[in-house]
């Protein structure tokens, strides 16, 4: 779902890993559902993809799933 609407957005994984503060491999991660977000890194994913409550509710639980 992050990669979809980062590239609604039309945003590289080396741009929004800039916007996001976070090194390109950490992000890159984070785009290929791999990795939970830190709690700010996430708040700042949210901001800059215009995510929804919904779309953040779903995120977290597919990703926790997926980390148990």
């Amino acid at each position: 779902m992050i990669k979809e609407k980062r590239k609604l957005k039309k945003y590289t994984q080396e741009k929004m890993s800039q916007l996001l503060g976070i090194s390109l491999r950490q992000y890159v991660r984070i785009d290929n559902e791999e990795d939970l977000p830190r709690r700010d890194v996430l708040r700042n994913l949210i901001i800059e993809l215009d995510l929804t409550n919904e779309e953040i509710g779903a995120y977290i639980r597919k990703m926790t799933k997926n980390i148990a």
